[in-house]
């Protein structure tokens, strides 16, 4: 039985005239390694990270600006509008501009794989008709895409019986290797030594098996965890947002469906009356309180500057 997927892109794959509607699917298993999130012991709630600046506490998000640090200490600042400018305008298109061997790409520039899926009955035919061909030509196609404003390099390859596309790291993402290795002797190794390491690497050669290697840490995780459960370990944790949170764990914020994201937003404003009517209330029985006791000489007050950068919400 197919595996559920969630298309991550919709567009079209381009190899000269020929134009394929495509769907990107992730080929990475989100839950494949166990996630933690960090909790308040005493009070069982999530803990929550906020955007503070030494000396004031809280900023709102409309006082924040971006900052590109030119040398150490001195920044230019960048308004939001003005990175938006700068974003690319999705093409939704796929260019094959070139084709090179798969060894010609050394493996430090791979970076994150997706599969590549016909979008309807029609786009299958030619679908498969460049996966064949590269299958029988050896070669990988190289093209851009633009995702979330930012032009990827991207390589597309057969993979099973589909297409595997992989982004790829720009050459000035990569520092040299050269540099890096620059002290390491150039002294000729031992011919004995030489040949001993050959043997065992002979001695455990074969083909590779991802299925033989296992992640013993999820997995001990894992059962960890429902031993937990099993034994009543699970506790009820307040996942809301406190009011005034400002919530930056971005991958759980991918995670939430836009669903989801409207029900907050209209619980969020149905709110609104109701602390307005709290706080007016709260401001009458200040005001009573104070007739009462306007004969009492007044006490002093305290005040306490915030200075924790996380709180449980």
């Amino acid at each position: 039985m197919a595996e559920s997927v969630r298309t991550f892109w919709k567009g079209y794959l381009r190899l000269a005239l020929v134009t394929i509607p495509i769907r990107l699917v992730s080929a990475e298993r989100a839950q494949a390694t166990p996630r933690f999130h960090q909790i308040d012991r005493k009070s069982k709630q999530r803990i929550r990270y906020l955007k503070v600046a030494p000396g004031k506490g809280e900023v709102p998000s409309e006082d924040i600006v971006m900052g590109y640090e030119v040398e150490p200490g001195n920044y230019v600042l960048i308004e939001k509008d003005e990175l938006e400018g700068l974003r690319l305008e999705s093409r939704h298109t796929i260019e094959l501009v070139q084709f090179v061997d798969a060894d010609d790409i050394d493996p430090l520039y791979f970076e994150r794989p997706y599969y590549i899926l016909p979008d309807g009955d029609v786009a299958e035919e030619g679908y498969r008709v460049i996966r064949d061909a590269l299958r029988d030509a050896k070669k990988v196609a190289i093209g851009q895409l633009t995702l979330r404003g930012r032009e990827n390099l991207v390589a597309l390859y057969p993979g099973g019986e589909g297409l595997v596309l992989d982004t790829l790291r720009y050459e000035d993402e990569i520092k040299d290797a050269d540099s890096i290795f620059s002290e390491i002797g150039k002294g000729k190794t031992r011919a004995d030594m030489l040949e001993m390491a050959e043997q065992l690497i002979k001695s455990r050669s074969g083909p590779f098996d991802p299925s033989k290697f296992k992640n013993h840490y999820a997995e001990a995780l894992r059962d960890f965890v429902k031993r937990k459960v099993a034994s009543g370990g699970s506790v009820p944790i307040e996942s809301e947002s406190a009011p005034g949170a400002k919530v930056i764990d971005f991958m759980e914020a991918l995670k939430r469906s836009v669903q989801q994201s409207g029900k907050d937003k209209s619980e969020d404003r149905s709110e609104k009356p109701a602390r307005a009517v709290a706080g007016r209330a709260a401001k009458s029985a200040v005001k009573s309180s104070t007739k009462k006791s306007s004969q009492k000489p007044a006490a002093r007050s305290k005040t306490k500057t915030p200075s924790r950068t996380r709180r449980a919400s």
